[in-house]
């Protein structure tokens, strides 16, 4: 038998061609270099400070009933006057699409709710991006372009306003409340990946008004010196907080409630220093999902997401806590992931958490991913695979444009129950390298972890059930 086979299944892994499993892979020098850029990191990120000047959306024409065009008016007188606080008070206030502009805190007082029209026509025609593939279509419920330090603050409720009846059914889901003869995103999207595909022009890539493709929630655009800080999020359209191509971006204290189709937390794309702190997540899809654009897409910007922090967090549902991918062929790395807490819900026996981290591609992908550290997590939740990197999301594909994976470091990791501890599956022409899980316990797993066309795996001092690994 070869040594490596023998190795590994002597630890209990079941898999094949994974080489160099031992003690060697974090050398000092790189530990310290690795502290050293997230120190540097931690100091570049700041969040934005407003001038004390205050406009209640009321003064600017804003009613319960409609409040589009007050709150608009605010925006613009607090920007023209040099920045402050747009102020939104308590009680209920409907509304279309928000634009915010430089220097422009919109804070929601203690028992506010925004709550967002449902009608399509609220929300105009913009460059954007649709699951990472570059489209005009409906604007973000909340966005800002190119914009310089803005903020969505206080205590007070977006409320996106979908459900079954309103956005999710697009999906085309029964789940989600569609029903044959209703329309459904599926065409659309189609079209969107051909267009990828053939990298058509952007500009005859229109869909908007007639078409089917569900909105963010909140999307600063390009932007810099952003802050979402304290409100609560809900039933967004599609993905909750969308930050895209933006730097210097702070997501604080935020609770995130998205139990909708492709519901995910937090997905900062293509952006550079973000800190995700102290959020709460309940959602059906990933709770937080770092991207940087789809295939042919992601590799002609190549706008990578870099320098990412994620601490504190607590994640009651969803699919992964922390996603890399799926959408990454514009790169993703350093990426630091601290004191992460999923508790258990004892009325539930199915999984809550899928994932503490999932790294997940395709073949079509290309891209790369690297340095992404994963420290002290207490997930009593079941789940199904704490640890998993795959090449093979939704089925793959036939081509050979995998991404170059490496520098995982997964510590400090405690579960309570899964599947398996850990699966890590590269492919013959592109192993994962360098990959470390160390100092964990696993306390009941129902079958081996898996380990296949991955090279340097270290396994250290981790209990998988009653049995010591490495």
């Amino acid at each position: 038998m070869n040594p490596s086979r023998r190795r590994i299944l002597g630890l209990g892994l079941s898999g094949v061609v994974a080489t160099g499993i031992g003690s060697g892979l974090l050398a000092p020098v790189a530990a310290v270099a690795d502290s050293d850029r997230e120190q540097s990191l931690r100091s570049r990120i700041r969040p934005p400070r407003f001038p004390d000047r205050w406009f209640p959306i009321t003064e600017y024409g804003a009613t319960p009933d409609d409040a589009t065009a007050g709150i608009a008016a605010a925006i613009q007188a607090c920007n023209a006057a040099g920045g402050g606080h747009v102020v939104v008070p308590a009680g209920v206030w409907q509304t279309g699409a928000i634009q915010l502009l430089s220097h422009v805190d919109l804070h929601l007082e203690e028992g506010s709710t925004l709550r967002f029209s449902t009608d399509p026509a609220d929300y105009p025609l913009v460059r954007t991006r649709w699951q990472s593939v570059e489209v005009y279509n409906f604007s973000a419920l909340i966005r800002a372009e190119d914009q310089t330090d803005i903020a969505i603050t206080g205590s007070g409720t977006l409320d996106g306003a979908g459900d079954n009846e309103h956005w999710w059914y697009l999906i085309g889901s029964g789940q989600y409340g569609w029903k044959k003869g209703m329309p459904n995103q599926r065409a659309d999207w189609a079209e969107l990946e051909r267009m990828n595909n053939e990298q058509v022009p952007l500009e005859q890539r229109v869909f908007g008004q007639g078409h089917y493709l569900r909105p963010s929630f909140i999307q600063p655009f390009r932007c810099r010196n952003v802050l979402i800080e304290g409100v609560t999020v809900r039933d967004s359209p599609m993905w909750t907080i969308h930050p895209l191509e933006c730097g210097n971006v702070t997501v604080k204290d935020v609770k995130v409630h998205n139990l909708g189709p492709n519901g995910d937390g937090c997905n900062p794309e293509s952006c550079t220093d973000v800190l995700i702190r102290g959020c709460t997540f309940e959602t059906h899809d990933d709770c937080i999902a770092i991207k940087s654009g789809r295939d042919a897409d992601g590799r002609r910007l190549g706008l990578p997401s870099r320098g990412i922090i994620v601490e504190d967090c607590t994640f009651l549902s969803g699919g992964a806590a922390v996603a890399i991918g799926s959408e990454m062929s514009g790169g993703i790395e350093d990426v630091w992931v601290r004191r992460l807490w999923m508790p258990a819900d004892p009325a539930a026996d199915e999984a809550f958490q899928q994932w503490v981290l999932c790294v997940k591609s395709t073949s079509t992908r290309g891209g790369y991913v690297r340095n992404i550290n994963v420290h002290d997590v207490d997930c009593r939740a079941w789940t199904y695979r704490p640890l998993e990197i795959t090449f093979s999301y939704q089925g793959g594909g036939n081509q050979t444009l995998f991404p170059d994976v490496r520098d995982i470091r997964f510590d400090d990791v405690r579960v309570a129950r899964a599947e398996r501890a850990y699966r890590i599956v590269g492919v013959e022409s592109m192993p994962i390298r360098s990959v470390a899980v160390t100092n964990s316990r696993f306390d009941v797993v129902e079958a081996e972890a898996v380990v296949q066309y991955a090279d340097d795996v270290m396994i250290r001092n981790v209990r998988i059930g009653d049995t010591r690994v490495g």
